[in-house]
């Protein structure tokens, strides 16, 4: 093995372990540090980390994103046909070619397409779509066939195949559940949101005071001013998925070993270095990204960050709701693109946004769309190949009321697999699929 690329990956996995056992932990977490080190000596691992390699971020949009009023088939007839309340109207969208465009709402990720920095990708989904938002969730999240259960998400199976013996926090979800697309067989990153699973305890004295720990979580975690009730349409906030496990109890010593090592006091440390002068709107959204960026601007070695926007489940009272979730959106994802680009790592950053399913065509007497199938995705960042990929999907060939799909969601996966994260794909999605020129 290159001497190089040994002293590396020893130089990356002891500091980390060392490090971590330096916090005051049990001894049986220190013991089973030392047994982690040493399991880690001969593994293959990516050598790239999240410090100095590509970066990929993952935005699910939970409840099932109405696509037609996201990326606006303005130049259809058939859209405004079937959506006399909640189609908008042509001439407030933001164009990207003669046919679709933009939601207005969206005018950060507008200049985002003009600049050459945002891949929309039409048509998105897989055959024999489930309308069902947990199993449809299990199967974005798994990357399997929708006939097939599988047990690891395809994110787990890229940290089993390709990054064994990296740092256990390769993947950070920002929430209150791992997701799905997490689960692999050996445990594997880290999720947060609150103060008291990370054996939150303050540092400071403060004399009454709340100390600056307490501020930054309860800042990370503050009720989102714009969040979608369920009367105003929206009723499915984040999804995670099945992540049931038979751990045995060393699995769950090393779960309990990977979680302990990021402490509320090593996450201020970095969020203290790397403070931005970029303001973020309100919502949990962008407090997500903006605890993301500075986690990228940090040094934090993560190489795959995860989070989510709910309340897409819009079956009433459709237009105002998902007017406010797109501003949200636009805010959230315009605020971190400024943000990694003052910290010089837009470069390294790539960021998509998925849903478990597009909405039906028609709209429904409630002034809503029910569930449906095919929709687009976004795919952002300072390499992102711009353009509209894949085909519109027709909105009078409809199977059953729904779109249907041009573009299988694994295409994308294996497009990001393959060409951002330097992992050949068929030992994650099971086999080959024909990758997309977006990055």
């Amino acid at each position: 093995m290159n001497q190089t690329l040994h002293t590396r990956r020893r130089f990356l996995r002891t500091s980390f372990l060392g490090a971590a056992a330096s916090w005051t932990l049990p001894v049986f977490l220190e013991k089973t540090f030392l047994t982690l080190d040493a399991m880690a000596a001969d593994s293959l691992t990516q050598t790239a980390t999240g410090k100095d390699s590509t970066i990929l971020v993952v935005l699910q949009m939970a409840g099932g994103n109405d696509g037609l009023n996201m990326v606006v088939p303005f130049a259809d007839d058939a859209y405004f046909r079937a959506r006399p309340k909640l189609a908008i109207p042509a001439d407030k969208i933001l164009r990207l070619n003669s046919y679709a465009g933009l939601n207005p709402k969206l005018t950060g990720l507008k200049s985002l397409f003009d600049e050459g920095h945002l891949a929309v990708i039409q048509g998105v989904g897989y055959p024999n779509p489930n309308r069902s938002h947990f199993r449809s969730t299990e199967i974005w999240q798994t990357a399997s066939d929708a006939d097939r259960a599988e047990r690891e998400g395809w994110l787990g199976r890229y940290f089993d195949n390709y990054c064994a013996g990296s740092d256990p926090t390769v993947g950070v979800a920002i929430g209150t559940e791992m997701p799905q697309s997490f689960t692999a067989r050996t445990p594997t990153g880290v999720v947060f949101s609150r103060p008291e699973q990370f054996r939150f305890k303050s540092s400071e004295k403060t004399g009454g005071r709340m100390s600056e720990e307490e501020i930054f979580y309860r800042q990370l975690n503050q009720p989102n001013d714009t969040t979608i009730t369920a009367s105003d349409g929206g009723s499915i906030g984040a999804i995670a998925g099945s992540t049931s496990s038979d751990l045995s109890a060393v699995d769950f010593l090393q779960r309990t070993a990977l979680d302990a090592q990021i402490s509320s006091d090593k996450i201020l440390e970095i969020a203290r270095k790397s403070k931005s002068t970029v303001p973020y709107p309100p919502g949990q959204l962008a407090n997500s990204l903006s605890l993301i960026a500075r986690m990228i601007g940090g040094g934090l070695t993560t190489r795959v960050y995860y989070a989510s926007q709910g309340g897409f489940d819009t079956h009433a009272r459709q237009l105002n709701a998902h007017d406010r979730l797109m501003t949200e959106l636009n805010g959230a994802l315009s605020a971190f693109v400024t943000d990694l680009k003052q910290q010089g790592n837009f470069e390294r950053v790539l960021l998509i946004t998925f849903s478990e399913f597009g909405r039906r065509v028609t709209e429904n007497a409630n002034g809503g769309t029910d569930h449906g199938a095919a929709a687009p995705m976004f795919a952002l960042g300072g390499r992102v190949k711009p353009g509209l990929f894949g085909k519109y999907p027709n909105l009078t060939d409809l199977d059953n009321g729904d779109l249907k799909f041009n573009t299988d969601f694994r295409s994308v996966y294996g497009t990001v697999l393959e060409q951002w994260l330097a992992a050949p794909s068929a030992a994650v999605l099971g086999r080959k699929f024909p990758l997309l020129p977006i990055v």
